[in-house]
């Protein structure tokens, strides 16, 4: 019952009561399954028909290249899905890896099933594929803001522009953001030496503060202590 609450609060099964959604997974052969840190959960090359939403942990979306270079594409943490686009279009290849960032559970979903019509007559059927459109349409909103982060050419910018939209979307000016400093690095698509070495200039400059994961924007409306 937890589990279904917990999915009933999420954005694909938002709007549906506990009962449908336990309806759903039937419906949509949902399986829970275990995953270690590190562990891939899909890889690049494959073609994909199941849809993940994180129940529990966090996993990064990630392209990398044969040479070895990784850049983080997307972090997903619970409640949130993976995958939803490449398994809406049956044959189609991903382009990424999905690698668990910490131990993790999930439930994958047959998204095929929601594109045809359903042979139960789920009344919320209809509902869920809205909530599926939300769900893509964030993501590429989610890819529009990393291209907004990382079209700047110089790491402060591309610094700044993470950061203030962390300070946003937190609506605070002291926040934990989700990534280690490779994973930053990986992400706004910059050499870790170089980013440690520009938050270091951005500290002595009076710009920011921070400590591991946490962060402290410095500026007019939050003055340093």
């Amino acid at each position: 019952m937890e589990k279904l609450s917990f999915l009933a609060h999420t954005p694909l099964f938002r709007g549906i009561s506990e009962a449908d959604v336990a309806s759903m997974l039937s419906c949509l052969g949902g399986v829970e399954r275990d995953f270690q840190r590190d562990e891939v959960i899909f890889r690049a090359g494959d073609p994909v028909r199941q849809m993940g939403i994180l129940l529990m942990g966090a996993v990064n979306v990630v392209r990398g290249d044969v040479w070895g270079n990784l850049h983080i594409i997307d972090h997903v943490g619970p409640g949130q899905s993976f995958a939803e686009t490449y398994a809406c279009i049956p044959g189609e290849i991903l382009m990424v890896d999905v690698v668990a960032a910490e131990d993790a559970h999930a439930v994958f979903l047959d998204v095929q099933r929601t594109l045809e019509p359903c042979p139960s007559a789920c009344s919320c059927h209809a509902r869920l594929l809205r909530n599926l459109l939300t769900v893509m349409a964030s993501k590429n909103m989610t890819l529009t803001r990393k291209m907004t982060h990382i079209t700047p050419k110089s790491i402060r910018e591309r610094l700044l522009s993470y950061l203030s939209y962390q300070a946003l979307e937190q609506g605070c000016y002291s926040f934990e953001i989700p990534f280690n400093r490779q994973q930053l690095a990986d992400y706004l698509s910059v050499e870790r030496s170089a980013l440690s070495n520009e938050l270091s200039k951005m500290r002595r400059d009076g710009l920011i503060e921070y400590k591991k994961s946490r962060f402290t924007l410095l500026c007019e409306e939050n003055p340093p202590a």
